[in-house]
């Protein structure tokens, strides 16, 4: 664990120390009290789309499961439970409003707030109803105005009580990894229609920004997944240009709309082949520039960037299924990612814990308007193994935790304006295209039981949480000095 950094007697005042999932990939109850198909329900069904065939039909079953989930939650001290709602299940079909979806997750929200914990909702983490994928999905403009009506129900049943609203998790991957190289929902390979659905769901987060600020919305943002894009060489114009290009794809194309009002110039130019101008709108740029209240990071790893062939590493974004998929990085598929020589997880990730600090900085540094941010994931994936006596050791998973907490501190010392920190995930849960075969929780949880057993990393976790509260003082030191089993 890193020890050189400097020290801190407390964190900012307030500071939300929460842990997060997703709707898909913990409810089940897949066509349960009217839920209807989403993407995901209809993508992993097709044989070779996910590792093993595997579904989220019954995912962890949270949805039988909720308050005994929530007690766990309160177990373990966390301030916030960042959850989705379901798209699929609030809106079948999206043809009108199921009551008994809606139900739901006002029975989440009522829980959580009995047991203390402030919810932090998200409403679309990629469960997009597969009725209106079949009418183009987010490659059509309408898709975004759909989405505000959802936005405007699920604030008319929980507006009441939830005061944090996300609008989107990870537009990067619901547009560019399920349009563009296909490894996930809807599964599509097709370039303009990739770039399209960045924009529309661009458009939708500033319709649903706008419509819920009406309503009385007092925390409205985004979660995007960002990282650093680092050239090989910092003196080669090749690795210099190759970063460039993965930094508009995987950043820019994302911060500026939403933060600064305007694609970035050389977004625009190195995309008009993929039709970007094309659907961009009169007034789009301004409903998407609506100012928001947070921003949310999601950072699991940083990148190492090449214009050269380079086969010591991988994007990451291939997938668990093993089936051919195209490169998400439109217009830059001949970029390399070689390999650091650093730990990975098990999902071929880089642990490069600093990497989260120098993104957390950089934010604060180029776009003046910054809202203040929450890192709202991190986690890693390991193969956990379960002790005789039914625990689960896993240092590897607690000693990452601490360490980007520790690196999400040093941004602090450094000016970043960091208001809370989310763990990834509460539970393990179906990994998207790795179905059941990755585990990113600090709660283990048995397939086939679905016996709930808190790791050690959620221990080490709920130690640290338990030490901030009880103290009001030294939260640095309880980060770098956390015993790891």
């Amino acid at each position: 664990m890193t020890n050189n950094m400097p020290q801190r007697n407390s964190w900012p005042d307030g500071f939300i120390w929460g842990s997060a999932t997703a709707a898909a990939q913990i409810e089940g109850a897949a066509w349960e009290d009217g839920k209807e198909d989403s993407v995901w329900d209809a993508f992993s069904r097709i044989p070779g789309r996910t590792l093993n065939g595997h579904t989220p039909e019954t995912a962890v079953d949270h949805y039988h499961r909720m308050p005994a989930d929530v007690a766990l939650m309160k177990e373990l001290g966390l301030d916030s439970y960042r959850f989705s709602t379901s798209w699929a299940r609030v809106r079948p079909g999206d043809r009108s409003t199921n009551a008994k979806g809606l139900d739901f997750y006002s029975r989440l929200v009522d829980e959580l707030l009995e047991a203390g914990i402030l919810p932090w909702l998200t409403l679309y983490h990629w469960d997009l109803p597969q009725a209106l994928e079949e009418k183009g999905g987010w490659a059509n403009r309408d898709t975004a105005y759909r989405f505000a009506e959802y936005a405007n129900d699920v604030y008319t049943a929980l507006g009441d009580r939830v005061q944090h609203w996300t609008t989107f998790n990870e537009p990067f991957c619901s547009s560019l990894l399920g349009y563009g190289s296909g490894v996930h929902a809807p599964g599509r390979q097709e370039p303009r229609a990739a770039i399209a659905a960045v924009h529309h769901q661009h458009l939708a987060h500033g319709l649903a920004v706008a419509e819920l600020r009406d309503r009385g919305a007092q925390q409205l943002g985004i979660t995007l997944n960002l990282s650093n894009s680092i050239p090989l060489d910092a003196a080669d114009p090749v690795d210099l240009e190759a970063a460039r290009l993965f930094d508009s794809l995987q950043n820019r194309i994302f911060l500026d709309p939403i933060l600064r009002g305007a694609y970035p110039e050389d977004t625009l130019t190195d995309l008009e082949p993929f039709g970007l101008r094309e659907v961009i709108l009169d007034g789009d740029l301004e409903i998407i520039g609506t100012p928001i209240d947070f921003l949310g990071v999601n950072h699991y790893h940083d990148d190492q960037i090449s214009g050269h062939p380079d086969t010591s590493g991988a994007d990451g974004h291939s997938g668990g299924s093993g089936r051919p998929v195209a490169s998400p990085w439109i217009g830059a598929e001949h970029i390399t990612f070689p390999t650091r020589g650093l730990p990975r997880t098990a999902m071929g990730w880089e642990v490069n814990p600093d990497g989260l600090r120098r993104l957390l900085v950089r934010l604060g540094e180029e776009y003046p308007t910054l809202p203040p941010l929450y890192v709202t994931e991190n986690g890693a994936a390991y193969n956990d193994a379960v002790s005789t006596d039914g625990s689960v050791h896993d240092p590897e998973r607690t000693q990452f935790i601490l360490d980007h907490i520790a690196a999400v501190g040093r941004a602090v010392d450094a000016g970043a304006d960091v208001r809370g920190y989310f763990v990834w995930s509460l539970l393990d849960n179906f990994e998207w295209s790795w179905g059941y075969n990755k585990r990113f929780g600090i709660v283990r949880v048995d397939y086939d039981t679905m016996a709930r057993t808190v790791k050690d990393s959620g221990h080490a976790y709920s130690a640290l949480i338990a030490e901030l509260r009880g103290t009001g003082t030294h939260g640095r030191r309880a980060a770098e000095t956390a015993p790891v089993a």
